[in-house]
């Protein structure tokens, strides 16, 4: 589909998520996009501002699992 600028306009579908913030503790609200690939990104606490990594992981069943971890953990 073509947006009225001629570029391509997504489909997404965005659910709400309650995560608490692995620094501060504090339970924020994020938006998760739905894929049908696992991916990562990283967002900024609501309260505390420091980076969280967000790992979302699909099952070959498609359900999408959400993780979240500060940027310093490893895995």
């Amino acid at each position: 589909m073509l947006g009225s600028n001629g570029g391509t306009v997504m489909n997404s579908v965005l659910t709400n998520e309650l995560i608490g913030c692995p620094y501060c503790g504090e339970t924020i609200e994020v938006l998760v996009e739905a894929s049908d690939e696992s991916y990562e990104y990283i967002e900024d606490c609501q309260v505390c501002c420091r980076p969280i990594v967000f790992s979302v992981d699909v099952s070959i069943s498609g359900e999408q699992t959400l993780s979240v971890y500060s940027e310093n953990e490893s895995f």
